[in-house]
């Protein structure tokens, strides 16, 4: 590898001894004394060329995983929240407001898991005679969307009246994921439905080019589920499903219409590579699975680029995985966005603000960031909220605030991170800490730390994540050693608490070792020759991070911080003054909210690599660090299992559970407990094409962690033995 910096392990090891704090003679603990970390250069808010924020719309309330926002039509300025389990609650639209009314409770028939549930609801135009509410959802027994319209019950326009159900339309499903469901009525007073392509990965059954099923398209409907004489399809001699009005989608996550214009935006959640924002029109090939985006796929029929409805914005993985689509903003809180398309992407939090001619894109330029962003409403008024999957909602408003925002230093030595950034001695206050149980970085030997603002505390918890405030950094460096006693540095990564939630960002290692320079949005990679001292060598491919990638593993779901918690830190640690339990130490610098006690009586993972540790514990423990990050409840992935360490085995809908996607020679199944084998699980943990696991963040296999979870698979862990 060019200009690759190689420092021998022995005088590095003696570079890199040492770590923060005051220190003195006779301390009981591995830190006699709190530093506080001196004011960081780094940014805790975004910066933006139009000043916006979101604010925290209802405080006193919280939903679980709320999927939209409705204002209902009739002049009450109420809103209606729906959670993905079912609920549809109904409140003012006051930010003082401190209870809400179930307006409908689906949840005893509604199938829910994954990308299944309540999906969508839109009220009738003339909801005020009507009294019509539309629902979108998923059932089982066979698996399947129904959309059904209810009445409000009379005298009473805060209750739905459940009995009043009628079914209007069903949609076969043949796998748990691509659902979309979303509802809108539009300008012409048609209802109009998304429904995704039936799912897997790539279109299996190719559905989304397929007008002879209800899969990957949007639907036009009249009010009583019936079919519009002028849908496009209608009379087609090829048993064309009449009420098509769009097609070749993949899934459709988010629809809207102009207020002014009329206009249908959509989202279209892109597979490996692409997210794309779509404008609809009657008849309109939207190219899925022939294209993703502007890439092309795959094109079985050999059609020709003009037979498809281009995107009018796309955008690649470096920036998102998940497109959330939004609405044209009409409202007056932010004149500045009056007329752009407000989108966002539920895995990095980034928020754009896409400026649409009629004709062409004329700008799409991102304007802030949030929590994982579900999906966008908007009340009577036409101003823009959006549902997060951390409970919370919050309104798009006009920042009062409009001081500068710092930027992200460009430069590793500029984060004031490090006293001595060559040496890796941070400054003072900076606390370095080690995990008992590692992630699995394709063989990097790791070092990390942690920065807390001033004198702010850690508000900690026994077995979930902690909470840390604004201007907290976490740093993670890594290097290889690329033959015996030769070290590579690559990167040093920070997660950084801001304002709006948690972000992270890598410096790359120049070729001196001296200094990290900042990677770019769309990231980076280096490959490298790998000496294993025995004669034999390998080529080893390292990928450096783009930013909305970071968010991706350190899920909102898990807490974001994945290291810095309980089970991780209750270990020793080679201190400054002196070797102590991680948890006793920072305890005594009073670096928590509250007393947590003796270090132990509280738990810790065991070294997953540590034969002498029970098997099942160390194989808990791989997969808590290396998995459950996603697979848990209210994670990002549409498959429920739940890989956390304390989840009893029989509980983790792991064994005997069919898989979502097969991988290729196994038997379809998650984990078949005697036979790892049989086991999607290990194979794909076994594998790095586009069945493996982890997705990113690794080009090697572990194989010692595969070997350890063949022989906990194999010791059958749901009978306890």
């Amino acid at each position: 590898m060019a200009a690759a910096s190689r420092i021998a392990g022995a005088a590095l090891a003696a570079l890199l001894a040492g770590c923060s704090g005051s220190s003195g003679p006779g301390s009981d603990y591995g830190i006699a004394a709190r530093t506080e970390v001196a004011p960081l250069p780094l940014p805790t808010g975004l910066p933006t060329p139009i000043p916006v924020q979101w604010t925290e719309a209802f405080p006193a309330l919280l939903f679980d995983r709320p999927v939209f926002l409705v204002a209902p039509p009739d002049g009450s300025d109420r809103v209606v929240v729906g959670d993905q389990s079912g609920r549809i609650q109904i409140f003012a639209n006051d930010p003082f407001v401190t209870s809400a009314t179930m307006l409908l409770d689906l949840r005893g028939q509604v199938q829910y898991g994954g990308e299944e549930g309540l999906l969508g609801f839109a009220f009738h135009p003339d909801y005020a005679t009507t009294g019509w509410l539309y629902v979108y959802y998923t059932a089982g027994n066979p698996r399947r969307s129904i959309l059904s319209r209810f009445s409000i019950s009379p005298g009473d326009a805060n209750v739905a009246d459940p009995a009043s159900e009628t079914i209007l339309l069903e949609v076969e499903e043949p796998f748990g994921n691509h659902n979309s469901g979303a509802l809108a009525f539009g300008p012409d007073g048609k209802l109009y439905v998304a429904c995704g392509d039936g799912g897997s990965a790539n279109d299996p059954l190719d559905n989304a080019q397929n007008l002879q099923t209800l899969l990957g398209n949007i639907l036009r409907l009249n009010d009583d589920g019936s079919v519009p004489g002028d849908n496009p399809f209608v009379g087609g001699s090829n048993g064309e499903r009449p009420e098509i009005w769009a097609y070749g989608l993949r899934n459709p996550w988010r629809m809207s219409f102009d207020r002014v214009t009329g206009q249908l935006w959509v989202g279209d959640v892109g597979q490996d590579e692409v997210e794309e924002v779509d404008l609809i029109t009657r008849g309109g090939n939207y190219g899925w699975p022939v294209y993703e985006g502007e890439l092309s796929n795959r094109n079985p029929g050999a059609l020709p680029p003009t037979a498809f409805v281009q995107p009018v914005q796309t955008y690649h993985h470096y920036q998102g995985r998940s497109i959330t689509g939004g609405y044209v903003y009409r409202g007056s809180a932010v004149p500045a966005l009056v007329g752009a398309y407000v989108y966002t992407d539920f895995t990095s939090g980034r928020v754009w603000a896409l400026v649409h001619d009629g004709d062409q894109t004329v700008s799409n330029t991102q304007i802030a960031s949030v929590t994982s962003p579900a999906s966008f409403g908007e009340d009577e008024a036409g101003e823009l909220y959006v549902c997060c999957f951390d409970g919370r909602i919050r309104k798009l408003l006009a920042d009062a605030g409009g001081g500068p925002v710092t930027a992200i230093p460009t430069t590793l030595s500029a984060t004031g991170l490090f006293a001595d950034t060559a040496m890796l001695r941070p400054a003072p206050g900076v606390i370095e800490y080690d995990v008992n149980a590692p992630l699995w970085s394709d063989d990097a030997r790791k070092r990390r730390w942690l920065a807390l603002p001033g004198s702010s505390r850690i508000g900690f918890d026994a077995t979930a994540a902690w909470t840390f405030a604004v201007g907290t950094a976490l740093v993670k460096h890594f290097e290889i050693e690329t033959a015996p006693g030769v070290t590579l540095r690559l990167e040093t990564r920070v997660l950084l608490r801001q304002e709006s939630g948690w972000v992270g960002f890598t410096y790359r290692w120049n070729g001196a070792g001296t200094d990290a320079d900042l990677v770019g949005d769309v990231g980076d990679q280096v490959t490298f020759a790998v000496d294993d001292g025995l004669g034999g060598s390998r080529s080893q491919t390292w990928r450096f991070p783009a930013r909305a990638e970071c968010l991706q593993c350190h899920t909102s779901a898990a807490g974001h911080v994945l290291g810095v918690r309980t089970r991780q830190l209750n270990r020793d640690f080679d201190f400054p003054v002196r070797t102590d339990n991680q948890l006793r130490t920072w305890s005594h610098l009073q670096l928590f909210t509250t007393d947590i006690g003796a270090h132990e009586q509280h738990p810790a993972y065991v070294d997953p690599l540590d034969a002498a540790a029970p098997l099942d514990d160390r194989a808990r423990a791989w997969l808590a660090v290396n998995c459950a990050n996603c697979h848990l409840p209210l994670g990002p992935t549409s498959v429920d299992l739940d890989l956390r360490f304390g989840v009893a085995a029989t509980a983790m809908q792991l064994f005997g559970v069919g898989a979502t996607t097969a991988v290729p020679g196994g038997s379809g199944q998650r984990a078949v407990a005697g036979a790892h084998a049989q086991s999607d699980l290990w194979l794909r943990i076994t594998r790095r094409d586009a069945y493996g696991m982890p997705p990113l963040g690794s080009n090697l296999v572990h194989d010692a962690g595969a070997q350890l979870l063949a022989d906990w698979i194999d010791s059958d862990p749901t009978t306890g033995n």
